[in-house]
């Protein structure tokens, strides 16, 4: 597959059953998910806080998702989102698919005069963004070498940052 087959372009009301079936079949298998990723998605979009929700086609046929939130920073600093989740169907990954979802929503952010990005993901992956780790920010509950910036101007703010509550979504049909 070569990335001249890949569309990004904006969710639309039509795509959230694929989102919810890309980022359900993108998550099943690791581990280290709490598999809650598509009410996360969910929640975001019911608050209004989907800043930017993209979705990639190959051949007309949407294969991934990622979305974007805004994020509270302890110092008061403004202007910075989180990054997540983004999801790519199995049979679609390692095909440069998430890559043209993160940079085409990294794009969109500095369209919005965002001050920055954040994210908590693999150590390896994010840091040929421009993700770098930092001691300036945390992010409560997260190992350092997990939690990512991305700033677009020359300051990184100081302190926490706490992802939109959307995050915090659960199943909330299912009673255990």
């Amino acid at each position: 597959m070569t990335s001249q087959n890949i569309m990004i372009r904006d969710e639309s009301e039509t795509d959230i059953p694929a989102i919810s079936a890309i980022t359900l079949a993108a998550f099943q298998p690791l581990e280290i998910s709490n598999h809650t990723e598509h009410f996360i998605i969910e929640a975001l979009r019911a608050a209004g806080a989907l800043s930017v929700s993209l979705v990639a086609e190959v051949d007309g046929r949407v294969v991934g998702h990622i979305a974007f939130s805004p994020v509270t920073m302890s110092d008061g600093s403004e202007g910075w989102y989180g990054l997540g989740p983004v999801s790519v169907l199995p049979d679609f990954q390692r095909q440069g698919i998430g890559k043209a979802l993160i940079n085409e929503g990294l794009e969109r952010l500095k369209g919005m005069n965002a001050n920055g990005c954040c994210l908590v993901g693999h150590p390896e992956y994010y840091r040929q963004f421009g993700f770098v780790n930092t001691d300036a920010l945390a992010h409560e509950g997260v190992p350092a070498e997990y939690f990512f910036v991305l700033p677009f101007g020359d300051s990184v703010p100081q302190g926490r940052v706490v992802f939109h509550e959307g995050f915090n979504a659960a199943d909330s049909r299912t009673d255990a």
